[in-house]
């Protein structure tokens, strides 16, 4: 008799989703659940939903929909488990009834017990079947670790604090000894995620950790230091992502330049005039982030800086959108996103006057990023005829599809790389090379590999 009991496993999201997803399924793992490729093949499905904006909720609801449909028993879990309408009740229960259970994201013991009562457990767990590293959903050269959940800002097109709550560190010796063991693992890269990595211990008002013996504050300088002389020692990138601009933010530049982390900077601004922010509830204004720009580049001539921008807030005026596009002109910044308002149901951003209507959200946001496009082809135009390090993510025929420190999976472009001539080994994923640009567009690189 087949006594297999198998889950099958949908995550929707960010990759602060992704790492909740990667919990749920080395739990699953350690109690002896398999996985299923199919609904047909699965006993029980979980959903691992995004709510963020309304595309989102749409995705996620069409994937409750079909599990239902193909499979009848699913957990659902996630950001949009965790919204509720005006009257405190929960979303998905009203619009998907027959979903078994429903839970709020980074809720691993709610999902598990979830599962237990609707597909008990096939054994007692055996720790030996997991992996040191956990099961992972990314590939095995690089991986996400989540350092903090929730959030404490209160911006007006947002709704994160309400889905996962304030601002809860993880404490610096559980971020290190997961770092230690994913870089055991043969991880080359780690991507540091949460809605505010730059705020980092504030809810434990930074107190003093330990790892290896030494005392350690739980602040996101001294975590980012520590990780970056444990990646020395494999050989390893730190990448950060979601870094507000605050003061303190130097510091991370400082070891940026230092060779301890990647200088690379994930910076969300949003918008650049002083009354966007404003009615966004963003802190400071497009001259404050112009000053902190430049001095960053000063103190670190490589940085990469990325961020993310929105056209057609609540209200902004053709006046204050060509205040953003003679920022970013300035401001040149290297890796640039951009994405139309989109209302959130329960944003406070929902009930601001003089909405822009949707054709012109969508106007904006191709006109900057017709412009973004020439400062990037600018950018990378300047880096060929130099060497630069690259990290192979994917073996082709006669090289490899890599990135450099400047690129971040999946957001950012790739580095097309062409072994020299007379190798015949292949490269493989995960594996640093020595590369010479030879060519470049708005997105990409192409360059030689050096012996």
């Amino acid at each position: 008799m087949n006594t297999l009991k198998r889950i099958g496993f949908v995550s929707l999201g960010c990759p602060k989703a992704l790492v909740d997803s990667e919990h749920i399924l080395t739990r699953l793992r350690a109690e002896g659940y398999q996985t299923a490729a199919t609904y047909d093949d699965a006993d029980l499905v979980i959903i691992n939903t995004c709510g963020f904006i309304d595309a989102a909720v749409e995705e996620s609801l069409e994937t409750i929909s079909e599990a239902l449909a193909e499979n009848g028993k699913v957990i659902v879990t996630g950001c949009l488990g965790a919204k509720r309408d005006d009257a405190g009740q929960g979303f998905i229960r009203q619009v998907m009834p027959d979903v078994l259970e429903i839970t709020g994201p980074d809720a691993l013991e709610e999902v598990m017990q979830a599962v237990h009562k609707h597909l008990p457990r096939p054994h007692e767990p055996f720790i030996d079947l997991v992996p040191p590293q956990g099961i992972k959903l990314t590939p095995r050269h690089y991986a996400y670790l989540k350092i903090s959940e929730g959030c404490n800002h209160s911006c007006t097109f947002c709704i994160i604090p309400s889905l996962r709550g304030r601002l809860v560190t993880r404490s610096v010796g559980d971020v290190l000894s997961e770092a230690e063991r994913l870089f055991n693992a043969g991880v080359k890269e780690l991507l540091l995620v949460s809605q505010d990595t730059g705020a980092y211990g504030v809810d434990m008002k930074y107190r003093t950790g330990f790892w290896e013996g030494r005392p350690v504050k739980t602040h996101v300088t001294q975590l980012a230091e520590s990780l970056g002389k444990l990646a020395r020692r494999y050989d390893a990138w730190i990448r950060l992502h979601y870094v507000y601009p605050y003061p303190h933010v130097d510091h991370l530049v400082s070891l940026m330049q230092d060779g301890l982390i990647l200088p690379y900077l994930d910076v969300p601004l949003q918008h650049a005039h002083p009354d966007v922010l404003r009615r966004m509830k963003r802190p400071a204004s497009g001259e404050k982030h112009l000053e902190r720009m430049m001095a960053w580049r000063d103190m670190c001539p490589d940085i990469t800086i990325r961020s993310t921008f929105i056209t057609g807030f609540p209200g902004e005026t053709d006046a204050e959108f060509d205040y953003l596009m003679d920022f970013l002109k300035v401001a040149r910044i290297d890796r640039l996103g951009c994405f139309p308002y989109s209302p959130v149901e329960g944003a406070a951003a929902n009930y601001l006057a003089d909405p822009v209507p949707e054709a012109i959200r969508e106007e904006r946001r191709a006109q900057l990023m017709i412009m973004q496009e020439e400062i990037s082809r600018e950018k990378l135009q300047e880096k060929i005829g130099k060497t630069l390090r690259i990290l192979t993510d994917e073996p082709v025929r006669g090289g490899a599809i890599g990135r450099s420190f400047a690129d971040a999976p999946e957001i950012d472009g790739v580095v097309y790389v062409k072994k020299p001539k007379g190798m015949r080994r292949k490269l493989k994923a995960g594996e640093f090379v020595s590369v010479r640009i030879t060519d470049a567009d708005a997105h990409d690189m192409w360059g030689e590999m050096v012996p």
